[in-house]
């Protein structure tokens, strides 16, 4: 058996584990991007960046190309990537020093959770050197190599990214194809892959020739988890996607939110013009997904074709304000209909959804859309604008606020850094459900200026005989107001009328 002092041993040492373990999940991490030239590295860098931001990760990328842009303003030719340029070398080398402060900056300093570190970073030095750094600073690292063989890939990748490049605005087309596969010549020799026997302790996924084969190893949290399975979702196939909203509803007309009402006149009309725009566009394979609603089924119906429900695409649930005017809300619920105006991403309607939870629900939609090819998605107005914000990179702020009218189709292209973005009005009418963002006059603060909301909410103090209680705890110009479920901040010029507790 143990001795106690054994067992006294065991406990302070699993203590000490379970403290390590906390710490290494709450220290931020580092992507290292690692490939030849043209492999896709900073396309993958970029996605990766605007997929943990759109789930709530704080992320930027880094680009060490760009501050070497920034450094040289006129780059000449290959001869600057050459490993005998001691010049070229020690440039590089400083670009790459004054990234890696910036990424201690963000991480450090500015809340950052994630950086994306996105260079070559061809040879085990370099990535030790990174390792050390990481070190030093209490980030954990994982590498990303992509590594593509094929040449159709890498000569579409640099017709299509590298010839759009600064280095090369005044050159023509077959000058700057041979300069660029001259400066991949210069990586080539002295590039060491990761392997998986020799960098066995580090955490890395390898994609090889643009995802025929992955190499994973040593996942070691659930951010990492999270990028392998995004990494594996992700293809370069051409395609379109299609976001529309349903037809317009008898609960739109009424200016009603939420419920589960059918089509009107106008929207069984939407649906079918839909259809002759859908077989119009004569789309290969086209997948049609709707929600679980009455109101996109009935304009799915229309095309005549199989289509999919998800209930992850349900509208947002705005709980106790279903099925409510606006104007209602205002009346019933002035509290909540102001500190919906505050901050309407973060938001949560009693007993329904905010924005934020949105996002998480359609997690397991975006992964299925970067899988497949070409998609028409029939959603809802709070779903299109999640969707539309991961694809087109808009901030939690600006979400809420995107414009998807009714009776109009968005087509994604999806190109080389982003997306391209086509609006197709149908010429249907429908009501216009968008309510624009509350105005932010010249005297304003992180809560607005004082009568952001005083146009929409005309006796706010009122809410104070609806049983809330304010706790006697004051932050800056805001006080704690407890709910019941939840302690919201509240403005004090919310309540001018309310005698708050002495301090």
């Amino acid at each position: 058996g143990y001795s106690n002092w054994d067992l006294l041993v065991l406990k302070q040492t699993s203590l000490l584990l379970l403290f390590l373990a906390v710490c290494m999940t709450n220290c931020p991490t580092l992507i290292v991007t690692v490939g030849l030239p043209a492999r896709g590295k900073t396309y993958i860098s970029k996605k990766l960046t605007r997929y943990l931001n759109w789930i709530g990760v704080p992320t930027k990328e880094f680009n060490v190309g760009q501050y070497r842009r920034d450094c040289v303003k006129i780059y000449k030719s290959f001869e600057f990537f050459r490993p005998d340029n001691e010049e070229g070398l020690k440039i590089r080398k400083q670009c790459a020093s004054a990234a890696l402060n910036d990424v201690q900056q963000y991480l450090g300093e500015e809340g950052g959770q994630v950086a994306v570190f996105d260079a070559t970073n061809t040879t085990r030095e370099r990535r030790e050197t990174i390792v050390r750094f990481a070190e030093q600073n209490g980030y954990k690292v994982f590498f990303v190599e992509s590594v593509c063989e094929d040449p159709d890939v890498i000569a579409e990748n640099i017709v299509q990214v590298k010839l759009g490049s600064p280095d090369y605005t005044d050159c023509n087309t077959d000058e700057a194809i041979e300069d660029f596969m001259k400066r991949i010549k210069c990586y080539e020799n002295s590039y060491q892959t990761l392997d998986e026997d020799l960098d066995r302790e580090l955490s890395f996924i390898k994609i090889i020739d643009v995802g025929r084969r992955y190499l994973v190893n040593r996942v070691l949290d659930h951010i990492q988890s999270r990028i392998v399975y995004y990494l594996m979702n992700i293809h370069i196939t051409p395609r379109s996607i299609y976001l529309c909203r349903h037809g317009e509803s008898d609960l739109n007309v009424k200016g009603r939110i939420g419920g589960d009402s059918g089509l009107s006149l106008r929207g069984k009309e939407f649906a079918r013009y839909l259809a002759k725009f859908i077989q119009d566009q004569n789309i290969k394979d086209l997948k049609v997904w709707t929600s679980q609603m009455k109101r996109t089924i009935q304009t799915a119906e229309a095309l005549s074709v199989p289509y999919e429900q998800w209930k992850a695409l349900n509208e947002i649930d705005a709980g106790v304000c279903e099925e409510m005017m606006y104007e209602e809300i205002q009346e019933n619920y002035p509290l909540e209909f102001a500190l919906r105006d505050q901050d309407k991403y973060r938001y949560r309607y009693p007993k329904g959804e905010s924005y934020e939870d949105l996002v998480q629900r359609l997690e397991p939609v975006i992964m299925e859309l970067e899988r497949q090819e070409n998609v028409l998605v029939i959603c809802h107005q709070a779903v299109m604008r999640c969707l539309l914000a991961y694809f087109l990179d808009k901030s939690a702020d600006e979400l809420p606020y995107l414009k998807c009218p009714l009776h109009t189709v968005l087509k994604l292209t999806p190109v080389a850094y982003g997306c391209k973005v086509e609006s197709i009005s149908l010429n249907v009418d429908a009501v216009n459900t968008h309510r624009d963002k509350p105005e932010v006059g010249p005297h304003c603060t992180a809560w607005g200026p004082v009568s952001s909301n005083m146009r929409s909410v005309p006796v706010l103090s009122a809410t104070c005989t609806l049983g809330l209680e304010l706790l006697s705890r004051r932050i800056s110009d805001r006080w704690l107001l407890n709910r019941g479920d939840i302690l919201k901040p509240v403005r004090l010029d919310l309540f001018p009328h309310f005698v708050f507790p002495a301090e």
